[in-house]
């Protein structure tokens, strides 16, 4: 098993590597009234390029940030200058949020070398370390495309996972939302979940500090909630987002989980798919 994350006295130790790549992937929703790039501009860890999942995205859907095409992709990122023989370092000013989006991009495009920064950039200025503001100014590469479509699911294979039992799938999202007892934040969306789902809020996950819990915590997290590790997980949330995160704490156990990418703002827009209440 390779740990999927580093930590920040790791990268302190290897800032300014030549085959290392930082990506700053900070996000947050249109509630929280955060933009990730201004925060970006303002101070990032130096070298750090940022990576904006609602432009780098299919926008040709009334979806928020689904994966572009993997021709789209690679051009996107080789601006940034992420070849695919850097070890990339993907963080977020969250703890560990949108940097696992970041991270599962990346490995559904083909790249085997990436990592999450462990607690983010918010542990990194906890910690007192240095940081650098302004736009960056990478130097383009050239990156082929790549598509890992083990790692990505769409309502039709999340439908037919749930009526078939040979995936199972795990919802991010808080219990209140997934039970349908709260609205959802997005407009338009039925409340509630799939039927067969397991609820495995993406924040019980994390510890504190925003760091992700260490790999016997996460296990016994996924069994209590009635995850069974030795079968497939398809993860889902309400935008693809914290789903990401799920699929991070499954890899640092050593298990690789597909992420449905339209997730509940997709399935709860729909007039065909399947929608319930409750536990």
């Amino acid at each position: 098993m390779i740990d999927p994350l580093v930590t920040t006295t790791w990268l302190a130790e290897h800032l300014g590597d030549p085959d290392i790549r930082l990506v700053d992937g900070s996000w947050w929703m249109p509630a929280e009234k955060r933009s990730g790039k201004s925060e970006y501009l303002e101070h990032h860890i130096p070298g750090a390029v940022f990576f904006d999942i609602d432009a780098i995205a299919d926008n040709s859907v009334d979806l928020p940030h689904m994966l572009p095409t993997p021709a789209a992709f690679a051009a996107a990122v080789g601006e940034l200058g992420l070849d695919r023989e850097a070890h990339i370092i993907c963080y977020d000013s969250f703890g560990i949020r949108a940097a696992a989006r970041v991270w599962w991009s990346l490995r559904a495009m083909g790249f085997q070398h990436v990592s999450v920064l462990d607690g983010g950039l918010r542990m990194w200025l906890a910690e007192g370390r240095r940081v650098e503001g302004g736009p960056s100014a990478p130097k383009a590469v050239s990156v082929s495309a790549a598509f890992d479509a083990d790692r990505v699911r769409n309502s039709q294979q999340v439908m037919d996972a749930l009526s078939k039992g040979t995936e199972q799938v795990v919802d991010a999202r808080a219990a209140a939302r997934f039970r349908g007892e709260t609205p959802e934040p997005r407009a338009g969306l039925r409340s509630g979940h799939m039927p067969g789902a397991i609820n495995t809020p993406f924040d019980t996950l994390l510890t504190l500090d925003g760091t992700l819990k260490p790999a016997g915590e996460l296990t016994g997290i996924f069994t209590s909630a009635g995850v069974d590790l030795d079968r497939p997980v398809i993860t889902t949330c309400g935008s693809g987002v914290t789903a990401s995160v799920i699929a991070l704490a499954l890899a640092r156990l050593g298990h690789q989980a597909a992420v449905y990418d339209g997730s509940w703002t997709e399935w709860g827009g729909l007039d065909d798919t399947p929608v319930v209440t409750g536990p």
